[in-house]
């Protein structure tokens, strides 16, 4: 007989997942009669691991089963990131330790379970949860009359067809220069918001648009000025009000780790004047970590043409946050709603807890989001664990870990069995709150796009990738795991992305092959109306846009989990195995590669999957 406990049944923990401060954790554990058990503590730990107290459980019950029952109520009221484990004392005398190990429990060895405690108040903007984003990046996407160059930075020069490639081959020095430009801009994308609106979007996620030199504006050359290229100050406002007016929400990228050397602030190129690296008495200089001054610096991940930031000098935080018109405030008055931040991980917490208070003066609605890899509950960064949730930094994150699961059950490198472990440790791990607005993309502009990722495994030569396309063949079984892949993104907790002209069936590896331009007029016409049909069923469903999670079984090929809200409840099932899969009966909602049994239950054939309401709310569902 095993000590039962699992802290994702509610029998054994409750609330599920995170914590609030003030708010009341109940915790049981049922241990062997034979065990002779005298005592159980709660050892719980900060985020270092030290032993932060101790909290006795108060014995409950013995059951007929041969179970006693224990039983802990306390209440935290800090916030802080928290592992615990139980150490069980025994009547003979000595005591040993309780682990985790998956779903069950271990003796002196396994996994600690994790326990976020968050700020009482803590709640995300209106907006968010559910909404499907949309991801643009803006050189690429649509193009609408010509803006005034005039003060574009040099050297640079625009491509003659949106149908060429990227430029991906260095120059004679050596150097990809990233100074290349196919014109999409402010207009192109305001032209385009009808055909967004009927995608179903809610919100638009725009890459860097402040002037900078390089197409991808990561190298913020001024944090106030729009990029000539997109257009002006006021095409920014008139395509935020335009959106606005569909109701449509504008994030922008805020890249505040580095800028950019060819800037107003850097000045490396002497170009602007009175920058850190042209002028000693700069007043931008104390926001730079010269080594030897001026050519010696620290340079993001080695980039000599990206500078790092002091985040936290008090100037610095001015201009960026504190001001009456800092850059956060600028934009936002200007019509933004939001901002991501790159690279959040490079950000001290103290930065992002300010950024985001100033936001929220400014627009109690306004969302901001980070770019984090991994589980952001648990991050570590440069030693130092991260305060995203537990601090209420962040209202969401970017989800690469269920990016990655779903590719890999799509991709046969998981059975689901590992999927739907990413499904529910986020799902334990996050707050609410954040997972109704987590955003889940397939494809950004940091990885190759989606269908080729789902195509056959391709490593050829930077050159053969740059023109490889898919045979019919393989583009057929790419389409079909997308399909799969979408209607799992549109299913789960959060906010789907999509990466822009991932809906039109674009093929692309890495960068800069992810960041071809949109192909108005040629797209994969089946594969756009599927996505509508996705963003329609979302947005026909309560439970899918804002309704929790939960795994009912995972592997041999096959998912199913449940979500739910108030009266509504729907179950998601996918089958990538070889056979077929029966379920429960019950009303199909949406399907494809699925059929009704006599008996009245739902086969789902080889590559199937449903959204399904079963008559039997407590019927199981069995992967074998």
């Amino acid at each position: 007989m095993r000590i039962l406990f699992d802290s994702r049944q509610t029998q054994y923990k409750t609330p599920f997942g995170t914590l609030r401060t003030g708010e009341c954790c109940v915790l049981q554990i049922r241990i062997p009669t034979e065990v002779g058990a005298s005592g159980v503590r709660l050892m719980l730990e900060d985020s270092e691991h030290a032993v932060c107290a101790e909290l006795p459980f108060s014995f409950a019950s013995r059951g007929e089963d041969g179970y006693e029952l224990w039983r802990l109520e306390f209440t935290r009221q800090e916030t802080g990131l928290h592992f615990y484990w139980f150490r069980i004392d025994k009547r003979g005398g000595g005591s040993f330790r309780l682990f985790r190990q998956g779903s069950d429990t271990n003796m002196e060895a396994g996994e600690k379970w994790q326990l976020s405690v968050i700020p009482a108040d803590f709640r995300v903007p209106d907006f968010a949860p559910g909404a499907v984003m949309y991801q643009i990046f803006p050189d690429r996407f649509a193009r609408s009359g010509s803006c005034d160059l005039t003060y574009k930075l040099q050297p640079f020069w625009v491509h003659e067809s949106p149908d060429e490639l990227p430029e991906y081959r260095p120059d004679a020095q050596g150097e990809v220069r990233n100074n290349d430009f196919f014109g999409g801009n402010f207009a192109g994308i305001r032209e385009k918001l009808p055909y967004l609106q009927e995608l179903g979007v809610g919100v638009l996620y725009l890459n860097p648009i402040f002037m900078a030199w390089s197409n991808h504006r990561y190298d913020t050359a001024d944090y106030r000025r729009p990029d000539p290229m997109l257009g002006t100050e006021e095409d920014f406002r008139t395509l935020c009000d335009a959106a606005h007016a569909r109701g449509m929400r504008v994030i922008l990228d805020g890249v505040f780790s580095h800028t950019g050397s060819n800037s107003v602030y850097f000045d490396a190129k002497h170009v602007f004047g009175h920058g850190a690296a042209s002028d000693p008495n700069s007043p931008y200089r104390r926001w730079y970590r010269f080594h030897r001054y001026p050519d010696d610096y620290e340079a993001w991940w080695g980039i000599r043409t990206l500078p790092c930031v002091e985040e936290l000098d008090e100037t610095y935080l001015h201009y960026i946050i504190e001001d009456e018109d800092s850059v956060i405030a600028h934009w936002l008055r200007l019509g933004a709603d939001g901002f991501r931040l790159d690279v959040v991980d490079e950000l001290p917490d103290e930065f992002v807890r300010r950024l985001r208070r100033r936001m929220r003066q400014i627009d109690p609605q306004s969302l901001l989001l980070g770019e984090v890899w991994e589980d952001a509950s648990n991050k570590r960064a440069y030693g130092v664990s991260r305060r995203y949730f537990v601090d209420g930094e962040l209202d969401s994150v970017m989800n690469y870990p269920w990016r990655n699961a779903i590719v890999a059950f799509l991709t046969d490198a998981d059975d689901g069995t590992a999927l739907g472990e990413s499904l529910m440790t986020l799902a334990e791990n996050y707050p609410p709150e954040v997972l109704s607005c987590v955003m889940n993309h397939l494809g950004t502009h940091d990885t190759p796009r989606i269908l080729t990722v789902l195509g056959e495994p391709f490593r050829g030569t930077k050159d053969e990738r740059a023109h490889r396309r898919m045979t019919p063949v393989q583009r057929k079984t790419a389409l079909m795991r997308l399909r799969m892949a979408a209607f799992l993104q549109f299913t789960l907790p959060g906010m789907p992305c999509i990466y822009y002209g991932d809906e039109a069936g674009m093929e692309g590896f890495e960068d800069p092959f992810c960041r071809t331009c949109y192909p108005w007029g040629r797209e994969d016409g089946e594969l756009r109306a599927y996505y509508r049909m996705m963003t329609a069923l979302r947005g026909s469903s309560e439970a899918l846009r804002r309704g929790g999670l939960r795994v009912l079984a995972a592997g041999n090929g096959r998912i199913a989990f449940s979500r739910s809200i108030g009266g509504e409840r729907v179950v998601v099932c996918v089958n990538h195995s070889i056979g077929e899969w029966v379920l429960p009966a019950g009303r199909v909602r949406f399907a494809e590669s699925a059929a009704p049994s006599p008996t009245g239950e739902v086969v789902l054939m080889r590559g199937g999957f449903c959204l399904l309401e079963p008559s039997d709310p407590e019927a199981h569902i069995s992967i074998e």
